[in-house]
């Protein structure tokens, strides 16, 4: 089979490798797309592979070829989404339903081989089938809403709560949805980037800008979510947050990237500052939130290549150019 390679940190190659044979519980997926995020390029530039090389692509969904002898519920021809997470189900935090804290933690397309290959394996217990009317060219998208979907989890929010999102990205604006959906009475959003802040404004948000100074709100807002990683944006947004409010760090800032807060403040506005990793028992409610047309793919997905182009869209990535990049084995 052919498959994109991070062989080194910064060189991707497109190999023939050998096709996976599934095991008693696995099944053999053709991904139909798999999309590009920021794990992807901390994986290009060598700091959450374990080893390498590395087959990327963590967020996929395509059609089952084969099946292992003990697979049940599930046939060759089906449509699936898959969840990466690979948890070993037995460390301190497995069995404490912590998985993504897994002291053994692996995943689909980080440590294992991913999805930007014309075959992937997946274990049975990662699948979600895909009801008839969503495409598999469309449900790559799952995965990174079943992140945001867990990033809901932690919040301690109520009715009417408002909102400040840094980020008009895939990620930003799924956490915009997902607010709409969750009763806010107001979600603004801030971007740097102007033509990202025309999609936040398509989807609907109550306003935004390139700095929330532009918007009027004096006493801050209720739940702030950094979607970018970046420490100024951090830094910018956890001032905002008003009085008993929360603040979600789900962006994934580089491992030395470093915050000046001002610990006074969060005792004295009683702020909740928590964050949200990867997946939790989020999967199928996310493939569930995309059955019921909660996500435009004609929206959110703004570029599609070949599996031949994938450094060249990960290049398109990492420049900030359009929203989420899918490619397609």
């Amino acid at each position: 089979m052919k498959a994109a390679v991070v062989v080194t940190p910064g060189t991707i190659e497109i190999q023939d490798l050998p096709d996976p044979a599934p095991g008693p519980t696995d099944v053999v997926v053709r991904p139909a797309a798999v999309g590009i995020c920021g794990t992807d390029l901390h994986i290009m530039d060598g700091e959450f592979a374990p080893a390498f090389p590395i087959v990327p692509g963590h967020e996929f969904a395509g059609e089952i070829v084969a099946v292992g002898a003990e697979v049940s519920g599930y046939a060759v021809g089906d449509q699936v989404a898959v969840d990466p997470s690979l948890y070993c189900g037995h460390c301190y935090y497995c069995k404490r339903a912590r998985g993504n804290q897994c002291e053994n933690w692996n995943a689909i397309g980080v440590s294992k081989s991913g999805g930007a290959a014309e075959y992937v394996l997946a274990p049975m217990a990662n699948l979600f089938k895909l009801p008839a009317h969503l495409s598999a060219r469309d449900a790559a998208l799952i995965e990174p809403l079943s992140c945001a979907v867990r990033g809901f989890d932690v919040l301690p929010r109520n009715m009417a709560d408002t909102f400040l999102i840094y980020g008009s990205g895939t990620m930003g604006l799924m956490m915009l949805e997902l607010a709409k959906r969750a009763g806010a009475a107001s979600v603004s959003v801030v971007d740097l980037n102007p033509a990202r802040l025309e999609t936040a404004k398509r989807l609907g948000c109550s306003a935004a800008a390139t700095s929330a100074d532009e918007f009027d709100a004096p006493r801050g807002w209720d739940v702030v979510i950094d979607c970018t990683g970046v420490p100024a944006a951090i830094k910018d947004g956890f001032g905002r947050v008003g009085r008993g409010g929360t603040f979600l760090q789900f962006g994934v800032s580089a491992y030395d990237a470093r915050v000046e807060i001002e610990p006074y403040e969060i005792y004295r506005r009683e702020i909740t500052i928590t964050g949200s990793m990867a997946v939790l028992h989020s999967f199928d409610r996310a493939g569930e939130l995309m059955a019921s047309g909660l996500l435009d793919p004609e929206v959110f997905v703004s570029h599609r290549f070949p599996l031949a182009s994938y450094a060249e869209a990960l290049e398109q990535f990492r420049a900030g150019v359009g929203r989420k990049i899918l490619i397609e084995p």
